[in-house]
């Protein structure tokens, strides 16, 4: 890779580089950041792009937003060869994107000695932080899920080093991991990598657990009523004595949402999913949605098509067959069985398609949203004061969906199985759950309240307001 020329400042203003990873769950907090960030003014923005991407969805996001901030400059970065197939056959395609990163990032260096600060993925905090450490360049860390979540990577390789004092890694169990000051991690909640620790994963997630302390601060996408005893142990250095400064600048908006008038007065397109929703009653449909990267098996699908048929609710579903969007190549007919879209005609709409989430979740019609619980979709949904049933899949979403709970966000069917596992939870069980929910006046209420909470974070003197002129004023007087 050429590296191209950068500059720290330009007439004294700031210039900060994002060095985001791969997978839409982590760029997507990035580019809402970096969208606030140039919005403000007095910032200096550039972005390492990684080319080529994992994802056509990544591709499009990437090219909407330096269409739409053409000030913000674009570094695209060509990693070295990596034959990921032969070292790590049938990996995840995007964690083997996460250690070409890693791998490449030394290249970095030249990159980052001419900025003014450096914002990374925590993916890659163990090899970034270091670079900018031996430069002299602050490095924040951009955390893209919830402050328990921070929390359990700052503290696994502290409970790690405990058990083997304690003769306990003989055993081969990580065992369940007890955080001060925040809660216990049930064994069975952790991202299932972590039970074994010479996964590639595992070893990742341990280095940047250990590295992150010597970062100058964390970005996170929450806010202090949401979270307020993670946010409190990690800023009192309970976690990890020494802790940097936590800035809780949550919940992000999309950079989509600053639309012109003309963009907000046109109607929607026929047959899209908000035309679609413009015709149902006020908080009368069941928003379901997965992931963009969650595939759910074909039985599984098919028993959840079962559920939302015998719910008799309206539902709108956007469904995902495939990891990596540009392999999803199913018929919905063949995927959901004969006559499903049939029967539920009129009642339901299932899309395949790219869909603003954040809008859906905000339109009157949507009265609940089914989710993995990624830690973007509780944010959004949050936001939206929409009632929450998280069904977590793998990853963080068990931990997320403790905070779904505590948060007050809404339900979590914990016995519910996830990835890895065989059982089939069958569309009678999950039928029932949706009614219940979708009648319960109580957890609508309290999704109601954390929407409120969410609005006062973010207007002007809440406390993510605070938080980001304060990460602002920091960049500022570096």
């Amino acid at each position: 890779m050429a590296p191209q020329e950068t500059q720290s400042s330009v007439d004294g203003v700031p210039h900060v580089m994002f060095i985001p990873s791969a997978g839409m769950g982590h760029l997507l907090p990035f580019f809402r950041v970096i969208a606030a960030l140039y919005g403000h003014g007095g910032v200096e923005v550039s972005v390492v792009t990684v080319l080529p991407t994992v994802s056509a969805a990544e591709a499009d996001h990437f090219t909407e937003l330096f269409a739409k901030f053409p000030g913000i400059r674009r570094v695209d970065f060509h990693l070295l060869p990596f034959d990921a197939a032969a070292e790590f056959p049938g990996h995840d395609p995007f964690l083997l994107r996460w250690e070409a990163l890693r791998r490449s990032a030394h290249l970095l260096g030249p990159l980052v000695a001419g900025v003014s600060a450096v914002v990374t993925d925590v993916t890659l905090a163990s090899h970034v932080i270091p670079i900018c450490n031996e430069v002299h360049v602050p490095c924040h860390v951009l955390f893209v899920s919830c402050a328990t979540m921070l929390s359990l990577v700052a503290y696994f390789p502290v409970h790690l080093d405990n058990n083997s004092k304690k003769k306990k890694a003989a055993t081969g169990s990580v065992g369940d991991v007890d955080i001060p000051r925040v809660r216990r991690i049930a064994e069975s909640w952790l991202p299932q990598p972590l039970l074994d620790l010479e996964k590639l994963f595992t070893k990742q997630f341990i280095d940047n657990g250990r590295e992150i302390t010597k970062a100058d601060g964390f970005l996170v996408n929450t806010f202090d009523a949401l979270e307020p005893a993670a946010l409190a142990a990690l800023r009192d250095g309970m976690v990890v004595p020494g802790f940097p400064p936590v800035y809780a600048i949550g919940p992000l908006k999309s950079h989509t949402c600053n639309k012109s008038s003309d963009e907000k007065n046109k109607p929607a397109a026929a047959g899209s999913p908000v035309a679609w929703l413009d015709e149902q009653p006020a908080k009368s449909v069941v928003y379901v949605a997965f992931g963009n990267r969650n595939a759910v098996s074909h039985e599984q699908i098919r028993e959840i098509a079962a559920g939302l048929d015998s719910s008799g609710c309206r539902f709108l579903w956007v469904l995902k067959t495939t990891t990596v969007d540009r392999d999803d190549a199913a018929e919905l007919a063949d995927v959901l069985g004969a006559g499903f879209l049939d029967r539920v005609h009129g009642r339901g709409l299932v899309t395949k398609a790219w869909v603003d989430q954040e809008a859906l979740l905000k339109h009157p019609a949507v009265g609940l949203f089914l989710s993995h619980s990624g830690w973007n979709s509780v944010t959004e949904a949050a936001a939206a004061g929409v009632p929450l049933l998280a069904w977590p899949r793998g990853g963080d979403h068990r931990v997320n969906a403790t905070v779904v709970v505590s948060g007050g966000v809404g339900e979590w069917m914990e016995h519910w199985s996830w990835d890895g596992e065989d059982r089939l939870v069958m569309g009678a069980e999950i039928g029932e759950k949706v009614k219940e929910v979708m009648a319960d006046a109580a957890v609508r209420a309290r999704a109601a309240r954390v929407g409120e909470e969410a609005a006062k974070a973010v207007a002007e003197g809440g406390t993510s307001y605070r938080n980001m002129q304060e990460f602002i004023g920091k960049l500022k007087t570096a």
